[in-house]
């Protein structure tokens, strides 16, 4: 007589309700379209100034003034020829010293602000959180501010209507030095650092070629802030300057500006310069783009 194994009771199986559809992950999206349109407002509040000099600068002076419409004209050759025959092409006088300001300027800038910026980053030293927190202050003051004492300086030292009034001042920019210090605490690592130093390697050469090739993207990010703010800088020229021979553009339509509240045929000229002014901005931002790309370890030894 063979004896079956005894049978367990099995649990009685839960009872489960309607299937519920999973959570989004990204949450309800409420009012999809708003965010993209407050963006297409903001691009179109930018972009129509710069639209309508586009197409008034193409105007002769008589369909300047006629109507204003956003269809383009047949001067624009002719403004262009007027403009560069001003005062024997005082224009691109103008246009030479912007490049020559802005150039200069930016680079001697891009230069202090990664001295600074390698230093406060990477070395420890009494007073570096008080020289980090003034750097702070001169970020949130007002050029404005600064221009007149700044001017007073110069006078003293009778650099007032030269080259040198106006390259100075923009030599240091508190924003660059805190830009260079915040990327050089990201993109050097200590490690490396100290590295260098154990293959003995001095603090100039280290900086030169280990953290140097690291802060490039950040470096060219000041260079560009720096290029941008001086070319379009006007307070500055406009105090330090009383010679139109160094003028910069924007310091120079200025002056074109005032002469054709008498001299309506004079407006042409200032689109047509206020024009040809942002072209060398837009082939900056063009050519050096490609540099932001670059890995944050660029040049350093990766593991």
């Amino acid at each position: 007589m063979t004896m079956s194994a005894p049978v367990l009771p099995t649990a009685p199986s839960p009872v489960r309700g309607p299937a519920r559809p999973a959570p989004s992950p990204a949450g309800p999206r409420r009012f999809p379209l708003l965010p993209t349109a407050a963006l297409l407002l903001g691009a179109l509040y930018c972009l129509l100034p710069v639209a309508w000099v586009l197409v008034a600068s193409t105007k002769s002076g008589s369909e300047l003034f006629a109507t204003f419409t956003f269809l383009p004209g047949t001067g624009f050759a002719d403004n262009v020829g007027d403009l560069t025959a001003y005062r024997e092409g005082v224009y691109w006088r103008w246009m030479a010293n912007s490049a020559f300001y802005a150039g200069v300027g930016a680079l001697l800038s891009t230069a202090v602000s990664a001295v600074s910026g390698y230093a406060l980053a990477m070395y420890r030293f009494r007073g570096r959180e008080s020289v980090f927190n003034i750097l702070l202050a001169g970020v949130l003051m007002p050029p404005v501010i600064l221009a007149v004492p700044q001017y007073l300086l110069l006078a003293k030292a009778d650099l007032t209507d030269s080259y040198l009034s106006v390259l100075l001042p923009v030599i240091l920019s508190p924003y660059g030095v805190y830009l260079a210090r915040i990327y050089a605490a990201a993109a050097v690592p200590g490690d490396v650092v100290e590295a260098g130093r154990m293959d003995g390697g001095g603090e100039w050469r280290i900086f030169r070629t280990i953290a140097l090739p690291m802060m490039l993207p950040g470096l060219v990010t000041v260079f560009l802030f720096q290029f941008v703010a001086i070319w379009n800088n006007f307070l500055l020229p406009y105090i330090m300057l009383g010679d139109d021979e160094k003028f910069p553009v924007t310091l120079g339509l200025y002056t074109l500006l005032q002469q054709g509240a008498s001299t309506p045929a004079l407006y042409t000229l200032v689109i047509t310069g206020a024009l040809l002014a942002i072209v060398p901005l837009i082939a900056l931002f063009l050519v050096i783009q490609r540099f932001w790309s670059l890995d944050l370890l660029s040049g350093a030894v990766k593991s």
